[in-house]
């Protein structure tokens, strides 16, 4: 509230202000007291405000750029987030550069080229020498931005090993969730008309790969080995963002993307380097998916590949969890999906048995 009031004191004090400036005007013009000294004085003294503004604005620019550095560049924590790094910062160099010429230059003609009674505008028709050179550098700059650019997307978005950890990653409104294969490490299919309230994936059960598959509310990634994210969407456009790791890659619904990289850092490695033991990675949304967006956010946790392998070797298959929908398995695979699913035995048996009393998928 006390931000509210400041807020609407500001803008009330600037529009009385302005009013003000507004009713001098108009009563300067009605009593015809505007001379030709009156302008030579106002330009004078707003061209020297261009000055002071241009000032005090790149100080303030660059002291706050090189004195909160840390605070708004994060750790680098993946193999390729030193070149993304790099690129990000010939890019930002190069845009400086040009903004801070440009600027010098149009706040330096202001004050220059004031008005002055007598002096007349310089008729300039052309310069090929100057209009070619802003052309062709620029041009140029921007197509070695690009290509370097495209090589490191190439890079990071093409297959992946054939030993990379792959994960997928599913968004929807507000929430990720998270989908790993068991132990024959291949993620089963899926099929968006087989999403319903509990089968959130839309595992296609018809896949024997499907039975192992397991969810998780985490993101658990091992230290060192190569991982290929497989994003997807259900309902509207979602952002994968890993800040540390740099990663972003829309989620986009019915076209899925991929990311691959490599953690280098494990959570509690990260956590010592900053001295903070509070310290979690996090997956955010970054594209304004709703109301609820805000609070899309998912713990990332990076293990050492021992602490991987045994988290993994902990979780319980989807279909282990909801047994329910072996009546969605194929009559001739439900022995297999039992055994592949981790279901208990006898647990299995007896499910079998009602099915086959309650005469569904006999065919």
């Amino acid at each position: 509230m006390t931000t509210l009031i400041v807020i609407l004191g500001v803008a009330l004090v600037l529009v009385i202000l302005y009013l003000i400036f507004k009713i001098s005007n108009l009563v300067s013009i009605a009593r015809a007291k505007t001379s030709v000294d009156d302008v030579d004085s106002s330009n004078g003294i707003h061209a020297l405000l261009f000055i002071i503004f241009m000032v005090v604005g790149f100080t303030g620019f660059f002291w706050y750029s090189f004195a909160h550095f840390n605070s708004y560049t994060l750790p680098i924590a993946s193999e390729h987030g030193a070149w993304t790094d790099t690129l990000f910062w010939i890019t930002m160099g190069v845009t400086v550069v040009a903004f801070t010429i440009i600027s010098i230059i149009k706040f330096v003609f202001i004050y220059q080229y004031q008005y002055k009674e007598g002096r007349k505008a310089k008729f300039y028709p052309d310069n090929h020498f100057l209009e070619l050179t802003w052309t062709i550098v620029p041009a140029l700059v921007l197509t070695v931005l690009v290509f370097t650019g495209l090589k490191a997307w190439n890079d990071i978005t093409s297959p992946a090993s054939e030993n990379a950890e792959v994960i997928e990653v599913i968004g929807q409104q507000f929430a990720w969730t998270v989908r790993y294969p068991g132990k024959d490490n291949t993620l089963g299919d899926v099929h968006y008309q087989k999403i319903d309230a509990i089968n959130e994936f839309g595992l296609d059960l018809t896949d024997n790969k499907s039975f192992d598959d397991f969810k998780s509310l985490e993101l658990h990634i091992p230290k060192g080995k190569e991982v290929l994210l497989k994003i997807r969407a259900k309902d509207v456009l979602h952002s994968v963002f890993l800040p540390h790791f740099r990663v972003k890659m829309d989620a986009v619904p019915g076209m899925p993307t991929q990311f691959k990289f490599i953690a280098t850092k494990t959570t509690a490695e990260m956590r010592d380097e900053l001295s903070n033991p509070e310290f979690n990675y996090e997956l955010a949304c970054t594209e304004i998916c709703g109301k609820g967006h805000f609070s899309m956010k998912m713990n990332v946790v990076v293990d050492t590949p021992e602490d991987f392998e045994k988290w993994k070797a902990e979780q319980e298959s989807w279909l282990k969890q909801n047994p329910d929908y072996l009546k969605n398995v194929p009559a001739g695979l439900r022995e297999s999906a039992i055994l592949k699913a981790g279901i208990p035995e006898e647990a299995g048996v007896t499910y079998l048995e009602g099915v086959k009393a309650a005469g569904v998928g006999l065919n």
